[in-house]
C-alpha cells in the first residue's frame, strides 16, 4: 500500500479500501506463511496489532497524500489498550480492518480498531497514535 511508510518484511496491511461516510478507514491484509509475524501457520497477537497500527497508518497517509504530501507520515504506536485477540487469523485468510479515530491533542490521536474475517471478529483494540508533525489524521 502506497499509503503506508513501512516497506517489507514488515508491511502489515496490503489493501486500503477508503473511508466510508462514516468517517471509518478500512484495510485489509492476506495473510502470508512468509509474514514475520506468522507463527505456527497462524498470525500473533502482535502481528494483529501492528496489523490495525498501520491500518491507522494507511489513513493518515491517504489523508496527507491527497494534501499533497509526496510520501506517507511517520507514525508511532503510544499505547495499546483494551486489547482482545478472539482468534487468531490462519494462513490464506484475508482481514478487513476498521478504524475509527476519536479525538486528537498535541498530536496523540485516540483510534478504536477492530479486524475482521468475513463476519467473526477476531481482534479488537484501543490505540494512542502520535504522528509526526506535518501529518493530518
Amino acid at each position: 500500500v502506497e499509503y503506508i511508510p513501512q516497506r517489507p518484511p514488515i508491511v502489515m496491511a496490503d489493501a486500503f479500501y477508503g473511508i466510508g461516510e462514516d468517517g471509518c478507514a478500512r484495510s485489509g491484509l492476506t495473510v502470508c506463511e512468509d509474514n514475520i509475524f506468522v507463527e505456527e501457520g497462524a498470525l500473533s497477537e502482535c502481528g494483529l496489532i501492528e496489523h490495525i497500527a498501520q491500518s491507522a497508518s494507511a489513513f493518515a497517509g491517504y489523508k496527507a497524500m491527497e494534501a499533497g504530501a509526496s510520501e506517507p507520515p511517520v507514525g508511532y504506536i503510544g499505547e495499546v489498550k483494551k486489547f482482545r485477540c478472539f482468534r487468531c487469523p490462519r494462513v490464506g485468510e484475508e482481514l478487513q480492518t476498521t478504524v475509527t479515530f476519536g479525538p486528537e491533542v498535541g498530536g496523540v490521536s485516540l483510534l478504536t480498531g477492530e479486524t475482521c474475517v468475513g463476519e467473526e471478529t477476531l481482534a479488537c483494540t484501543q490505540m494512542k497514535i502520535y504522528v509526526a508533525e506535518g501529518s493530518l489524521l
